[in-house]
C-alpha cells in the first residue's frame, strides 16, 4: 500500500469511528435519564454539530457535558435552544 492509500484507509476509518461514537450518543440521549430524542447530532467533516430544542436549562447542559465527553478529541459545537414553557403574560385576543 502507498503511503497515500495508507492515509486514505487512516482516513476512512477515523470517518467511520466518529459516525459510530455520534451513532452510540444519539442512542445514549435518547435512551437515558434525559429521554432527548428531538436533539440532532451530526458530523460536520471532523467537528460534530449537536442540536435541537430542550426544555431546560439543566438538560442544554447536561447534553453538552455528555456530547463533550462522548466525542473527547473532537470538536463539539453546541447549538441547543431552551424551550421556555412559562404562561403567557397577557391575554390571547381572538377576532
Amino acid at each position: 500500500m502507498t503511503e497515500h492509500g495508507a492515509e486514505q484507509a487512516s482516513g476512512a476509518a477515523a470517518v467511520q469511528s466518529l459516525d459510530y461514537r455520534v451513532a452510540h450518543l444519539h442512542q445514549r440521549l435518547a435512551e437515558g435519564p434525559l429521554g432527548e430524542l428531538g436533539v440532532r447530532v451530526e458530523v460536520r467533516g471532523n467537528a460534530v454539530l449537536v442540536g435541537g430544542t430542550v426544555p431546560s436549562v439543566h438538560c442544554r447542559d447536561e447534553i453538552e457535558r455528555v456530547a463533550r465527553e462522548a466525542l473527547a478529541g473532537h470538536p463539539v459545537h453546541c447549538d441547543l435552544v431552551v424551550a421556555e414553557p412559562s404562561s403567557p403574560d397577557h391575554a390571547e385576543e381572538l377576532a
